[in-house]
């Protein structure tokens, strides 16, 4: 039987790597985004996916979009996210709403929707945390709290929704994307922050899209409320520079 897997923020780095891997194994999509013309493009080479635009910050569209995929959905990966990088003097009120909003809230509401359908499937759910949620990083405030509150969202759906659903998180570090590229668009600079890793380079997309595949499989069936690190180390491992 063909499993049905949402992923919300399929257009970016991981979201579309993660829809290539699943494609693969023959998993039917349902990919939702805000650029319906990105979308639509992906949605091309993967065949029998479902394209669904929709901006995970309206609850509304989010749940309409979730709707689509039908009774049942075997996995949901919330790959939506940004990254605010502020001193604390500079970072408003405003930067802090939105930045939750669409990290923490939008994951809250997408597993809200779909718990129904994930509950008939016995599914499972990746959400996305950041290593800046536990090693903290200068300029960081926002995104880092938002991520956080991901990492207690991971844990308290784990518990809530258990046995029926599985929900872990993957915290991934700097990921060639179009959201880093301010960060490492000067190739000085990616070189410095790749060294600051362990395994001294930038994660690529593919990174993290390979363990969110590994935690939506039934290979995956007795892991539960988990954040695992994709992040060359960064978090747990000093550097010998």
């Amino acid at each position: 039987m063909t499993r049905t897997v949402v992923v919300v923020g399929a257009t970016g780095a991981m979201g579309s790597a993660l829809a290539r891997r699943l494609a693969q194994r023959g998993e039917r999509l349902v990919l939702v985004a805000r650029d319906a013309a990105r979308l639509e493009a992906l949605a091309a080479g993967l065949p029998g996916s479902l394209a669904v635009p929709a901006d995970a910050t309206d609850g509304r569209a989010l749940a309409a979009a979730i709707a689509a995929a039908g009774p049942e959905i075997a996995g949901l990966a919330y790959c939506a996210g940004s990254i605010l990088l502020k001193p604390l003097r500079r970072t408003t009120e405003e930067d802090f709403l939105a930045t939750f909003r669409l990290n923490a809230l939008g994951a809250a509401l997408a597993v809200q929707a779909a718990q129904p359908a994930l509950v008939a499937a016995r599914g499972a759910v990746v959400l996305v945390s950041t290593v800046a949620a536990r090693a903290g990083f200068a300029n960081h405030a926002a995104i880092a709290a938002a991520k956080a509150a991901v990492e207690g969202l991971t844990v308290a759906l784990a518990a809530e929704l258990a046995p029926a659903v599985r929900v872990n998180c993957i915290a991934p570090s700097l990921t060639r994307s179009a959201m880093a590229a301010p960060l490492i668009g000067n190739p000085q600079m990616a070189e410095a922050l790749a060294a600051q890793h362990p395994i001294p380079r930038l994660g690529e997309g593919e990174d993290p899209a390979a363990a969110a595949a590994f935690l939506l499989s039934p290979e995956a069936g007795w892991i539960t409320g988990q954040v695992l690190a994709v992040d060359g180390g960064r978090s747990t491992v000093r550097s010998r520079g």
